[in-house]
C-alpha cells in the first residue's frame, strides 16, 4: 500500500493514500521505535486514531490510508498531529487526483 498512490510528508507524520474504489475504506498505522519507548508510540497510535476517526468519514469511499509517525510526533500536541494529518490528508487526495 505505502508503494501505491500519493504521498505527503508533514513535520510529525508521512501519510499514504490509495484511491481502491472499494466499497469500504480503510486506514492502518506505522509507528516506529524511532518515535519513542512502547509508552509513547502507543500514546501516538492512539492519538493517531482518534484523528482518523474523523477524518476517515470526509474521505472518498474505498480510500486506504497509511501514516507513518515521525519522531516529531512524540512531542507534538494532539492539535499539532491533527493539523498535520488532516493536512497531509488533502494534500496526498489532491495528488490522488491529479
Amino acid at each position: 500500500m505505502m508503494r501505491q498512490g500519493a504521498k505527503a510528508g508533514t513535520r510529525t507524520a508521512v501519510v499514504y493514500l490509495a484511491r481502491t474504489g472499494d466499497a469500504n475504506s480503510m486506514t492502518g498505522f506505522a509507528v516506529s521505535r524511532a518515535v519513542g519507548g512502547a509508552v509513547v508510540r502507543n500514546r501516538v497510535t492512539r492519538r493517531l486514531r482518534a484523528i482518523m476517526a474523523d477524518e476517515l468519514v470526509e474521505l472518498p469511499l474505498g480510500s486506504r490510508v497509511v501514516i507513518r509517525a515521525l519522531p516529531d510526533a512524540a512531542a507534538a500536541s494532539f492539535a499539532q498531529l491533527r493539523d498535520d494529518v488532516a493536512g497531509g490528508i488533502r494534500r496526498a487526495l489532491a495528488k490522488a487526483d491529479a
